[in-house]
Order: structure tokens, then sequence, then C-alpha cells
């Protein structure tokens, strides 16, 4: 009997050390504002997925074979990226290391940002900022041509907890998280981080591109 009770909780010790180890491999993802998902990327792309398929991409250190999935895109319009169009997006096969499921049939346009490979292709993650097309909000899609990329000097910092405020003139506060309770909140959607002339940062809303020199009556 004892020799019984040993071998449940060896068993049982075993479950909880394998649980655990799952618990480490799952992607964990740090919430970004979409400027920030931009300016991060090497290639920002609207695009159609219009096939799918699972591919060798080397081995590992033990010598079984890497899979990830491929797949194949129509490049509709290049945000940022290289001279030529993406014509295919490589992502792990499961979420639990952060792979991404995308629709393939090419009914769905899709923002994938992501990094740069050769050869027309490029991988993405969880943690990359990948939306529908049409969830976007009108402010976000102007954004994508011209005012995120102004941006990039900029420091966007998230409110942990309130009271909470900027600690150098570069960074813009992000509250959506704290005051709304999302990532998608009216900052994300509607403002974007730009620097003015002066070398400070402020948050900026609007259908035109920013003036040279624009005001505080612009931010939230």
């Amino acid at each position: 009997m004892p020799f019984s009770v040993n071998g449940i909780l060896c068993t049982l010790a075993l479950l909880v050390l394998w649980r655990a180890e799952e618990l480490t491999e799952a992607c964990s993802c740090a919430p970004v504002h979409p400027q920030q998902a931009f300016c991060n990327a090497d290639v920002v792309i609207r695009a159609k997925v219009v096939g799918e398929r699972e591919v060798d991409s080397g081995n590992d250190i033990y010598g079984n074979p890497i899979k990830r999935i491929q797949y194949d895109v129509k490049q509709i319009k290049m945000f940022k990226g290289p001279n030529q169009d993406i014509e295919a997006v490589f992502t792990a096969p499961v979420s639990a290391v952060c792979g991404v499921t995308l629709d393939a049939t090419g009914k769905k346009e899709y923002l994938i940002s992501g990094k740069a490979e050769t050869d027309g292709r490029m991988h993405v993650t969880l943690c990359d900022y990948i939306m529908l097309w049409d969830s976007l909000s009108t402010t976000q899609k102007k954004s994508l041509s011209q005012r995120y990329q102004m941006g990039c000097d900029c420091k966007i910092v998230r409110c942990p907890s309130l009271p909470c405020e900027i600690s150098a003139p570069e960074e813009c506060l992000w509250t959506d998280l704290m005051i709304e309770k999302q990532v998608h909140g009216r900052q994300a959607n509607h403002y974007a981080c730009v620097k003015r002339a002066d070398g400070s940062c402020s948050w900026y809303r609007g259908v035109a591109p920013p003036k040279k020199e624009f005001l505080d009556t612009e931010d939230p």
C-alpha cells in the first residue's frame, strides 16, 4: 500500500512539474499603443491572406525539424518595409509559442506588422500588431501613412496606476488601460504621439497631418 501511495504522489509531482513547464512556455505580450507597434516593426502592410500550409524551417539543437505556418498573402499596401512586396508571412504553429491564426480564405483584409525576413517574407507573433482592417478607426488608418512615423522618436509610456505622469518631455502618457480598462481605448484609436517644434512630444488628434508647430489644445 505505501508503494502505491508513493507512486501516486510521484505521478502527481510529475504532472505539476509538466504543467508548470507548459505555463512558462505560454505566450505573454505586454500591451502596446498602435504607434509603438508600428515603430517597433520592420514591416507594416495591409494584405489579404490567400493560402496556408505547414513548412519545415530548419532543425533545433537536437536535430528535430522546426515547423512554421506559412501564410501566402496578397499585399494591398505597404506602410513600412523593404522595397519589394511581401508574399509570405510566417508564424509559429501554435499560440502557446506565440503563433498567429489568420483567415486564409482571402475574404478578409488585415493590417499586419512584424519582422522582416529575406525574399519578400516576414515573421509575425501574437505580440505583433495584427488587426482586421475594417476594425481600425479612420484616424488609425490615416496615421499609418505618416503620423505614426513622425512620432517614432517619441516614447509612449503606459500609466501603471493613478496618479501617473511623464518623466521626460519626449514622452506621451498612455492612460487607456488605467482609465478605460482596455487596450483599444480613446488614445489608441484616435491619437498619435508626435514630436513638436521644440523637441517635446504630445498627443495629437486630427484628420490632417499635424501643423509644424501645433499647440497643446490638440491634446486629449
